[in-house]
């Protein structure tokens, strides 16, 4: 650095280093907390990755650890990626993506720790040795772990539990031994051997730990994953003592934690179940033809664009299904329909609704549709009960009544949406199959319901096809 200023100028850097260090964590903080809602969130998610540039930018000048051509060549070359994957990637795919981001995130802060390792030649404090062990295990789990949990939502691995007699017990010994390993690294720093054993039983935990968490978890999975990332990075922040990325990753742990703690009370599950439990089938919305031999209501286009016309309030409940088919623009358009005839149009977000937390919001939010319209599940399911018709777009566990009225049902107790209370509920579904749970849809068979088969975006467009003939 010394041949870009002078001594007197050198002397003040440290201070302005540091105040720069601040203004990204003042960014990281007012970032996530802008995240918390859909008005706000694309500006907060701007403000946080302002603030990463800033520290990224600033460290890496800082400490000299590569040439401004480098720095530049890596700010462009991955600014590009960035931009490409943004602009490509589907939102049906969005889940898949936050898998990788934060698989790549974890192996980052262990091959980090790895690096300041190897620069100081394995020798450093008890304490930094510690934090290094730690940033390699977690680090290592969270990659091989969301790889797990990408294969499984794009159904390259079986969306049903994977697994093994003894599986659990295996996994806790396995924590256990790494731990033991990683108390000896402190004690025998130089000994290689002993870091890779480390580095290698790390990633196979990793798998072990997501191989047997069925497809219904995948959101709390994703959001526990993401914190693992922060807090591998926050460790990797002792290692190399930068307060930033100490700071930074403990925001992302602890927001990660949150969310997943909201996650699993949304389920009324445990974390301790969703990661030993085995729970979920691997269900995907089920190919046409896979009718369940019970008796349903079936409805028609035509019959769905008259009751909603004529009605007061129309709620609609997106899931899954509905990023599936690609059919939120479709979904806007009859909702468009509709207002204009005065009907009041709500929507009814489950908080585990989709693949990953705020799938829907995001999902919705990129067909323009009002973030004042959307309620989460807290703030709707009163109004249920005075609601004339509910929509059902590709959701289904998360409107199963026997949540409620089934103690024998393996989601007994799991908070849902009270569709069931509506004056009518049309469900938009290819076939009568499970959802991931594996389990029936008790509301699919009742007095109340009626089903519309098909694809969502082609039932929604013959929907508003035939809501502006009646106008005709």
């Amino acid at each position: 650095m010394s041949q870009f200023f002078p001594e007197t100028i050198q002397n003040l850097l440290p201070d302005a280093i540091n105040l720069l260090y601040l203004v990204a964590m003042a960014f990281f903080i007012v970032g996530i907390k802008r995240l918390s809602s859909p008005a706000t969130a694309r500006n907060g998610n701007m403000l946080s990755a302002t603030g990463m540039l800033i520290g990224v930018v600033v460290t890496l000048f800082h400490h000299e650890i590569v040439s401004f051509p480098y720095i530049i060549a890596g700010l462009v070359i991955g600014g590009v990626i960035g931009a490409i994957a943004a602009r490509s990637v589907e939102m049906t795919a969005m889940p898949e993506m936050v898998a990788i981001l934060n698989g790549l995130g974890g192996g980052s802060s262990a091959i980090l720790a790895w690096g300041e390792l190897t620069r100081a030649g394995y020798i450093l404090p008890g304490q930094d040795l510690v934090t290094a062990g730690l940033s390699v295990l977690i680090g290592a789990v969270t990659f091989t772990g969301s790889f797990v949990a990408w294969g499984k939502l794009q159904g390259f691995i079986s969306g049903r539990p994977v697994t093994f007699p003894g599986q659990n017990y295996v996994n806790l010994l396995l924590t256990a031994v790494l731990l033991v390993l990683i108390g000896w690294f402190v004690t025998d720093s130089t000994n290689l051997t002993l870091f890779w054993v480390i580095f290698g039983l790390s990633l196979v935990l990793g798998l072990l730990t997501v191989l047997p968490i069925g497809g219904a978890d995948m959101p709390v999975v994703i959001s526990l994953l993401n914190s693992y990332s922060g807090i591998a990075a926050s460790m990797a922040g002792f290692v190399i003592n930068n307060n930033l990325l100490i700071i930074s990753g403990a925001l992302v742990g602890a927001a990660g934690l949150i969310l997943t703690d909201i996650m699993c009370k949304a389920m009324n599950r445990t974390l301790g179940n969703v990661l030993f439990g085995a729970f979920g089938g691997g269900g995907d919305g089920g190919e046409a033809g896979e009718m369940i031999d019970k008796p349903v209501q079936e409805s028609t286009a035509d019959d769905v664009a008259i009751q909603c016309s004529y009605a007061q309030k129309v709620i609609i409940v997106p899931g899954y299904g509905l990023a599936v088919a690609q059919a939120q623009h479709a979904l806007k358009e009859v909702a468009n329909l509709l207002e204009a005839k005065g009907v009041t149009i709500k929507y009814a977000i489950h908080p585990v609704a989709g693949r990953m937390p705020g799938h829907m919001n995001v999902l919705l939010a990129e067909a323009d549709v009002p973030y004042d319209q959307l309620y989460d599940m807290d703030q709707i399911n009163s109004e249920f009960s005075s609601t004339d018709v509910v929509l059902v777009i590709g959701a289904n566990d998360v409107v199963n009544p026997a949540a409620r009225t089934n103690p024998n049902s393996p989601i007994y107790g799991m908070p849902v949406l009270d569709v069931i209370e509506a004056k009518r509920t049309i469900v938009f579904k290819r076939s009568l199959s499970p959802g991931f749970a594996g389990i029936d849809n008790e509301l699919f068979y009742a007095d109340n319901n009626q089903m519309f088969f098909g694809d969502a975006k082609k039932s929604l467009q013959s929907l508003a096809a035939a809501i502006t003939e009646l106008d005709g």
